[in-house]
């Protein structure tokens, strides 16, 4: 594991170092929300886009709402606290702050928690496996980028398990809903589409680049309803996530695909708008 740079409540503190109250509510009920960024040669791509998600997640758990100036401040004290991060992770997680051990919350301040490190650059291709665990469309925290990750810690671990990249999961309807860390597309017949939010998927912000850039392009790229079984006679998958970008899927549990023509061109759309600036 690379070195990683922590800052806590305006302070910069060691990766191992006590610096979150133990009653703190997003380590006692999971009482939070966070985002992650692509960092690129020390600069965080697409903050403002992630920030305002942020914003939805926190007015949806009911907490208040952050100070973006506080998490830019953060962010700017971890990317700069060493050499330039090329290729990496920038995060921020705030929480509710103090509270009982149990749901219910106290009148505390945010707790703001911003961390950053080098990652590997994602493989060219992914492989995937469905799980048998579904996502509530119609959760209280559908659609919210929430501390509360467990679902996505066990699915995760099965799909390693099976030498997979990535879990899918679909809805209680068994539509095809998301990944445990990314937004799934699918092409049929030339055709791009990808799940509407309200099957339950978080609105990926790679997603929605894709969904902007791909049909500026001209490509015919849709947000519907599909079957879960889709994943079985489409013709090319491919993932997007803040590190991955776009990247095809070269095996969907026992099927086995190639990258196929749309997806290596809303691939080059993203590698060519991508550099046009750092905060689309």
């Amino acid at each position: 594991m690379s070195e990683v740079r922590v800052w806590v409540n305006g302070a910069l503190v060691a990766a191992d170092q006590p610096a979150i109250a133990a009653i703190d509510h997003g380590v006692t009920v999971g009482d939070g929300a966070f985002e992650t960024c692509k960092i690129v040669e020390g600069h965080a791509f697409a903050m403002s886009r992630h920030l305002a998600r942020m914003d939805r997640t926190l007015a949806g758990l009911g907490l208040a709402a952050a100070d973006h100036d506080r998490v830019r401040e953060g962010a700017h004290a971890v990317l700069a606290a060493g050499d330039p991060i090329s290729f990496g992770r920038l995060r921020w997680t705030i929480t509710g702050g103090i509270g009982p051990l149990g749901s219910d919350r106290l009148d505390s301040a945010l707790t703001y928690v911003v961390t950053a490190g080098a990652v590997a650059p994602p493989p060219p291709t992914v492989q995937v496996v469905t799980v048998p665990w579904v996502r509530n469309e119609r959760a209280a925290t559908a659609g919210l980028k929430t501390t509360s990750y467990a679902e996505n810690v066990i699915a995760l671990a099965r799909a390693k398990r099976h030498d997979a990249t990535e879990a899918i999961f679909g809805n209680t309807r068994g539509d095809l809903c998301e990944g445990t860390g990314s937004n799934i597309f699918v092409v049929r017949d030339g055709v791009v589409s990808t799940p509407p939010v309200v099957d339950g998927p978080l609105a990926g912000i790679t997603r929605g680049l894709v969904l902007q850039w791909g049909r500026e392009a001209g490509v015919d790229i849709r947000e519907e309803t599909m079957q879960l079984s889709v994943l079985q006679d489409c013709d090319e998958i491919f993932l997007t996530s803040s590190l991955k970008d776009v990247r095809p899927v070269t095996r969907c549990d026992d099927r086995e695909l190639s990258p196929g023509p749309v997806t290596r061109i809303l691939d080059q759309v993203w590698r060519t708008k991508e550099v046009e600036g750092i905060d689309p």
